[in-house]
């Protein structure tokens, strides 16, 4: 098992899990279903307490020119509207 889907598999929190984490977490799988058929995969890192959400793109989503639109106009976008109060999407490392 990879380091990477240890830390994602685990049960103890990894990044900062705000009061809209659980919402966020259950609205990631109409997000993560685009990525994956576009051959890359989206992992919720965490949410903050305002609201920020940190994502991790890899796969084909990993380094790809059209990643920051997909982040903001997709993703961001996406989840501002099953999730009201997420701030905005930052993606992180």
């Amino acid at each position: 098992m990879s380091f990477l889907h240890h830390l994602l598999h685990r049960k103890e929190p990894v990044g900062e899990r705000g009061p809209l984490y659980p919402q966020v977490r259950d609205a990631m799988s109409d997000v993560q279903a685009y990525a994956r058929s576009h051959g890359g995969q989206i992992h919720l890192l965490g949410v903050s307490d305002s609201g920020e959400v940190k994502i991790k793109m890899t796969g084909a989503c990993q380094g790809c020119p059209m990643s920051t639109v997909t982040l903001k106009l997709g993703i961001e976008a996406q989840l501002r509207s099953l999730v009201p109060g997420v701030t905005k999407v930052v993606q992180v490392g």
